[in-house]
């Protein structure tokens, strides 16, 4: 737990909170952006040797002309299509339109397999492709599209998968020729490099690609699954265990999680370090950020102040019918008291006048009385409570003297009585040992208080002439107090339950006192047990409850132990310059120093009944460990090494002896969706610097465009006459087979 600094004699160490921020951040709607344009305008005027150029991403399609500077299209790789049994028409919702409708946003379905770059629904795919047709203005009257495509793909794309993309483009579409590139390698050469370390961290995954002279060393290429994606789901899991619930309700999708991570998540410049005071009370507020969630809170209606005099004198007036009602039946309560207290007058003198016992036995089990004891303690526990009624309504609190018990068969030898009356002949001796034990104990709390006097006194001359040692001996009396009141909370818990060990041995430790004959719990074998089965029966359990029943000796006792803390740490507040109050039993519960409190709600008080609050959730420690991941993939269970110890061995250990090994490090390329979050690339260079000689130049620089530039770099490429030998014709596929492709500098060499 992260240590606050208090002065030494300061009267409270508790930490301010804060107030609640007045405007937390919001999750984001669905990114519907509307029904995209159709321009037919850029085909109209183009040449039959104009590529269409289509960024085939995981997170997202961009497709446009080779001639224009921007994607004309960008939109995400889903699609939904179903029967409207309404409209009795089939309808198909392509990339942010799903969000439009809510059965097509149940529907939707991704090109990629989830988790993979490597497409499997081929269907949504030629669903993405005739929506980027027709877009582009491409009708397909003629029943081709008579352009050439370049299409990008993943760093060492299945051959399988390349030869189903491309006999969908030429036997589906009839394109009269392909090309394929890897995405951040067009995006490394239209930002002009030539040699360097690429580092793609996309959306999928993350690739790291040595290029010397604009030759990519493709064998040399290193892949680390974790991206975007997967932060997503794992910042995902995050929350569902810090709110359990909260995120089930499906109050937030992934579209709305990723945009939490993009406004809200940095990679951290020392990891370590600045987990340890990420929730630190000092600045939490700035650290941590509140994401409210949508919520319905409960409607509070505003009164006039006419309406609300109203209101109480109606709640008087009612007020008064209740009293008056309430004084009416206790009235009533206490003469139907007085009328059976008579009743049983009249039994007690006619069992009194009865002539034989059995005359007397059916009187009292007439009135369902097992003696003459239980009618006496009947009609006396009466009296005592008409008297007490009379006294409050009268006003007169006084307490009455109580009178001492009375166990009027502990006279009576055991042959004189029935079997029931040696059971409660047994019962008031229990009885009469437990009022006794309470009558010592109270003489010796009395006895104790009047030694109270002496020891203080006692206790102050100690405390003049040896500090030190007096103080210490209030340590080990604080520690002593701390550890009954915690075994007292966890005998109490255990005597809860009847089945414990602690309740088992306090019953028969009762049954033993009972007995006429306690015999000894170690017994020898063979030896036949003298007990008579006292507390086998449920019935005996109510006298367990009768020695608990109206005793406030545990809690005083409990008032005790507290009072007694609460002294001992006082006086160690006065005396002790080590001893503050954070370190006292109540600073430990402050909230404000609860390290759970200020991960799960931040600097701020949380109020379980509001809607509000109840519908929050808190970003600290998760807006640095998300990204942490591609430098420390341990953190989330990824078996894998982390981006710098990647590039180390491939700069140190794969490629120490090669050439161009000074001018790798002089180019560390990084694009892609990761690489836009704050402290990326500054991270990186730090990383890289620390596990690199000091004498070598290292420089690390990023995409212009991260996001847009592979798409740029893709159409830069295919406007060169030189694109066009890398280009595969429908013929050449004809002839030489799906698998066929031309090698370039840009794309992935033959598998």
């Amino acid at each position: 737990m992260p240590h606050f600094t208090v002065p030494v004699h300061s009267s409270t160490s508790r930490d301010s909170p804060k107030p609640p921020p007045e405007r937390p951040y919001t999750v984001s709607e669905p990114p519907y952006s509307g029904q995209l344009a159709t321009d037919t305008a850029t085909y109209s005027t183009s040449s039959s040797d104009t590529a269409i150029v289509i960024d085939n991403g995981s997170s997202s399609v961009r497709a446009g002309w080779q001639s224009e500077h921007t994607p004309r299209l960008q939109f995400p790789p889903l699609m939904a299509r179903y029967t409207d049994r309404k409209l009795n028409r089939k309808l198909c919702f392509i990339g942010s339109e799903i969000y439009f409708d809510g059965t097509a946003r149940g529907q939707a379905k991704n090109i990629y397999e989830p988790g993979s770059n490597i497409i499997n629904n081929w269907d949504v795919q030629e669903g993405v492709l005739d929506y980027v047709f027709l877009k582009l203005g491409i009708d397909g009257q003629h029943g081709v599209i008579d352009r050439p495509v370049v299409m990008t793909e993943p760093l060492a794309n299945l051959g399988y998968t390349r030869k189903v993309m491309s006999e969908i483009l030429y036997e589906l579409y009839g394109v009269p020729s392909v090309a394929y590139g890897v995405d951040s390698l067009f995006s490394y050469d239209y930002n002009g490099g030539n040699t360097g370390l690429v580092t793609s961290s996309a959306h999928m995954s993350t690739h790291l690609i040595p290029v010397v002279d604009k030759q990519p060393l493709i064998s040399q290429a290193t892949r680390l699954d974790w991206g975007r994606s997967q932060f997503m789901e794992y910042l995902t899991r995050l929350l569902k265990a810090k709110y359990p619930g909260l995120l089930a309700a499906g109050k937030v999708n992934e579209t709305q999680i990723e945009d939490i991570v993009r406004n809200h998540c940095y990679v951290s410049q020392d990891y370590d370090r600045e987990m340890l005071r990420m929730l630190d009370w000092s600045g939490l507020e700035g650290r941590n950020h509140t994401v409210q969630l949508p919520f319905q809170e409960k409607e509070v209606v505003q009164k006039t102040e006419e309406e609300i005099k109203r209101a109480e004198e109606k709640k008087r007036e009612g007020g008064r019918r209740l009293q008056e009602q309430a004084a009416k039946m206790r009235l009533e309560k206490l003469i139907r008291k007085e009328q059976e207290l008579e009743w049983f007058k009249e039994v007690q003198v006619n069992v009194q006048n009865a002539t034989t016992k059995k005359e007397k036995q059916a009187l009292l089990d007439e009135e369902e009385f097992r003696d003459e004891i239980a009618l006496d303690k009947r009609i006396k526990e009466m009296e005592k409570s008409i008297r007490r009624q009379r006294n409050k309504d009268v006003g007169d609190m006084e307490e009455e003297q109580e009178e001492p018990p009375t166990y009027p068969l502990l006279e009576i030898p055991d042959d004189q009585l029935d079997e029931e009356g040696i059971k409660a002949k047994r019962q008031q001796r229990l009885l009469k040992s437990n009022h006794d034990a309470r009558a010592r104990a109270k003489a010796e709390k009395e006895a104790e208080k009047a030694r109270q006097a002496e020891l203080q006194r006692q206790d102050d001359l100690r405390r003049e002439n040896d500090l030190e040692g007096w103080v210490e001996e209030r340590r080990i009396a604080r520690q002593a107090t701390i550890q009954k009141m915690r075994d007292r909370e966890r005998l109490k818990a255990d005597l809860g339950n009847r089945k414990s060990q602690a309740s088992q041995l306090r019953m028969k430790t009762i049954a033993n006192l009972a007995s006429d004959n306690p015999f000894n719990r170690k017994r020898r074998r063979g030896q036949a047990a003298d007990d008579d089965g006292f507390g086998a029966d449920d019935a005996d359990w109510a006298v367990y409850r009768d020695i608990g029943r109206g005793e406030d000796d545990e809690e005083d006792e409990e008032e005790d132990l507290e009072a007694q803390l609460k002294a001992v740490e006082s006086q160690l507040l006065k005396y002790d310059p080590h001893f503050t109050e954070e370190k006292t039993l109540e600073g430990q519960k402050d909230w404000t120093k609860s390290l759970v409190h200020s991960f799960l709600r931040g600097p701020y008080a949380f109020d379980p009944e509001s809607s509000r609050e109840s519908n929050q959730f808190h970003l600290n420690v998760e807006r640095i460990r998300v990204p942490e991941v591609v430098f420390q993939p341990n953190i989330a269970g990824v078996d894998q090494a982390g981006i710098t110890e990647i590039a180390e061995d491939i700069l140190n250990a794969r490629l120490a002896s090669h050439p161009a090994r000074s001018a790798l490090l002089k180019d560390v390329f990084i694009t892609g969706g990761y690489s836009l979050f704050q402290g990326f690339e500054e991270r990186l260079r730090s990383e890289l610097r620390a596990v690199l000689p000091t004498e070598v130049e290292l420089g690390v620089r990023k995409a212009k465009d991260p996001v847009l530039d592979a798409w740029r770099g893709a159409a830069k490429w295919a406007a060169t006459p030189q694109s066009r030998q890398a280009f595969v014709t429908k013929k050449e596929w004809e002839e030489k087979g799906g698998e066929y492709v031309k090698e370039h500098n840009l794309g992935n060499v033959f598998t």
